[in-house]
């Protein structure tokens, strides 16, 4: 081959790939961050859902390539998290409060992935970092919302298990509820299942019938009960007045993007490092918000409206902040 055919295949070569570079498509599909995620339910549970559409969001932006896998048994969660290490996945999220000593092994074993996991404990460097809902904020007002609705003065209140990631959330409504309404009492039960809908129906239906007329939704199948028996519910994590327009008031919405988005923009950024994304869920951040009051707008008091307004208003601005009440919540009705 001549020096002069060299240099015209070098000089092609050289072209092609500054055309690449200079190919908004080309470019953006190079910068794709591989992510999965592994989670212990299926993408229709609310906690996981948020989580699920955040990342949705992000692959229809083209930032990432995202890969996950529901109904992991905590048993088989390790596994899993090995096996989307190993295929080159830079980033890796999911749930591992039942397998915490499991999950932060696997994170050693590949210092040079990203881990971003819903825990209890604290971040493990150099690349384990945690996060929760603290939407104690919304679920406050919101329970401000349900103090003003309800006619008997008894909330129903049905839980997972009584972890702190839950406790905090039912202490906060509750607080918000005594706060429009101090005759309030509550029902509290937990079904220990994140995912038992016929169960949560079951343990509503037994406060429904012992004089509850709102109902604290934090698990599907809450305002099932309340819509069959004519009465109000709350939602919590996710807006399901859509599907229940005459029976959820309002709810405390979770907002995993700013988690997400700063995850994915830091390991790409090469600067991921171990720590606790909780504040992140916290109202100032947009990470939580109280759903709009929509089908029930014109039904909740002005008064308690008014309230709730001022009450976030306080909150934005530092000059309220809700309590974080970790313990497990108690009945106070009898």
């Amino acid at each position: 081959m001549t020096a002069r055919r060299q240099l015209i295949i070098r000089s092609v070569a050289v072209a092609a790939a500054l055309a690449a570079v200079g190919t908004p498509g080309l470019a953006l599909a190079q910068a794709k961050l591989k992510v999965a995620a592994v989670y212990t339910v299926p993408f229709e549970q609310q906690w996981v859902g948020r989580i699920h559409k955040a990342l949705k969001a992000a692959e229809a932006r083209g930032e990432i390539e995202y890969k996950a896998t529901e109904n992991v048994s905590n048993a088989d969660y390790e596994r899993v998290m090995r096996e989307y290490a190993t295929a080159g996945n830079q980033l890796i999220l999911g749930e591992v409060f039942g397998v915490e000593a499991a999950a932060r092994k696997v994170a050693k074993d590949f210092p040079k992935v990203a881990f971003l996991m819903g825990s209890s404990l604290k971040p493990q460097a150099p690349n384990f970092s945690v996060f929760d809902n603290y939407i104690q904020e919304p679920a406050y007002l919101s329970g401000m919302v349900a103090g003003g609705m309800t006619k008997s003065n008894r909330i129903g209140m049905v839980g997972g298990f009584p972890i702190p990631e839950v406790n905090r959330l039912m202490n906060a409504f509750m607080a918000g509820a005594k706060e429009t309404n101090p005759k309030v009492e509550f029902s509290v039960s937990f079904i220990n299942s994140w995912f038992d809908p016929p169960k949560a129906k079951e343990a509503a239906f037994a406060m429904i019938d012992k004089g509850a007329d709102v109902m604290y939704a934090e698990r599907f199948g809450v305002s099932d009960a309340a819509k069959e028996k004519g009465k109000l519910a709350i939602g919590n994590v996710i807006d399901t007045q859509s599907q229940y327009p005459d029976t959820v008031v309002a709810s405390a919405l979770w907002n995993f993007e700013p988690a997400a988005d700063r995850a994915i923009k830091l390991v790409k950024e090469g600067k991921f490092a171990a720590e606790d994304y909780g504040q992140y869920a916290q109202m100032k951040h947009k990470g939580s918000e109280l759903a709009p009051l929509g089908t029930f707008e014109k039904k909740v008091p002005a008064d308690i409206v008014a309230k709730v307004k001022a009450k976030q208003a306080d909150i934005l601005s530092g000059k309220f902040t809700v309590k974080v009440d970790d313990s497990q919540p108690k009945s106070t009705a009898k």
